[in-house]
């Protein structure tokens, strides 16, 4: 068995039209964050986690900022496609915890949701929760939001 850690992080966006996802959920009536892709900081903590418990290296790699490819995607797509890397590797995933780090929007109505699509999209049990930095630093001030996650996997 392995363990893998993601962090990631993104400030909000100036675009006040731009959707908040988390863990694959729109969050209704909150701002969106700032990022090349939907910038899910939920999903893309987990991916990272995925990758480097299966040992094949970061987001950053397989989905690089810069590239065209994954340009405005859904981070439910890279995290399909991260599976299929695991797959490759003959890595199974056993599960995973994903930690929100938000001062705002209010997250508990919507983690079991989030939970649930994470879940259903690995398919084994994800867990999610959130927390926040009670007013400290720059997700304090309301400037971004935060996310970790851990995952184990296991050679097939």
């Amino acid at each position: 068995m392995r363990i893998g850690q993601g962090v990631d992080v993104h400030a909000f966006s100036a675009d006040l039209d731009r959707p908040l996802i988390l863990g694959g959920v729109v969050v209704p009536g909150a701002r969106g964050l700032d990022g090349h892709s939907d910038a899910d900081v939920a999903t893309h903590a987990l991916i990272d986690a995925l990758l480097g418990a299966g040992g094949l290296g970061d987001i950053g790699r397989h989905f690089p900022s810069d590239s065209s490819t994954s340009e405005g995607v859904s981070s439910l797509i890279l995290l399909e496609q991260t599976l299929g890397l695991l797959d490759d590797a003959e890595i199974r995933v056993l599960s995973g915890d994903v930690t929100i780090v938000a001062q705002e929007p209010k997250l508990s109505p919507h983690l079991g949701s989030m939970a649930k699509v994470l879940s259903e999209r690995v398919g084994v049990a994800i867990s999610v929760k959130a927390t926040t930095t009670d007013s400290l630093g720059f997700i304090g001030r309301g400037e971004g939001i935060a996310a970790l996650a851990v995952s184990l996997v296991d050679e097939r």
